[in-house]
């Protein structure tokens, strides 16, 4: 399962809600809202972390003047979701069973299970 952009800051665990980039040309560190996708050479920030970057002397900060709020869900999410709960309730394998009669140990067809289907033996 995707989880939400984590702060690129080592060691923050909260939630990304801005992008920093670089532009080295002009000496400038950008911090804007959440890009839609993570890029190379690109940092993404926690709220926190984003009103509080400082940067080089000689080098200008422009920052998002408005709200940085997380990303909405999007549809890439909800499947994600789906997968993990499809997942969490498969259930676990089971160790082989040892026959209790040998005249059924060469049965070819068994009954099992398969996510939220059963496998049932066609009759003899």
């Amino acid at each position: 399962m995707r989880s939400p952009r984590r702060c690129s800051r080592n060691g923050c665990p909260r939630q990304a809600v801005a992008t920093l980039t670089y532009v080295y040309n002009e000496s400038t560190a950008v911090v804007g809202p959440l890009a839609a996708f993570a890029e190379p050479h690109t940092y993404d920030l926690c709220e926190p972390h984003a009103r509080s970057l400082t940067a080089p002397r000689g080098w200008d900060v422009v920052r998002h003047e408005g709200e940085f709020e997380p990303p909405p869900p999007t549809t890439d999410d909800l499947v994600a979701l789906a997968e993990a709960v499809r997942e969490a309730a498969r259930p676990a394998p089971r160790p082989p069973e040892e026959p209790h009669d040998r005249s059924h140990a060469d049965q070819s067809h068994s009954t099992g299970r398969r996510g939220h289907l059963r496998v049932i033996p066609p009759n003899h």
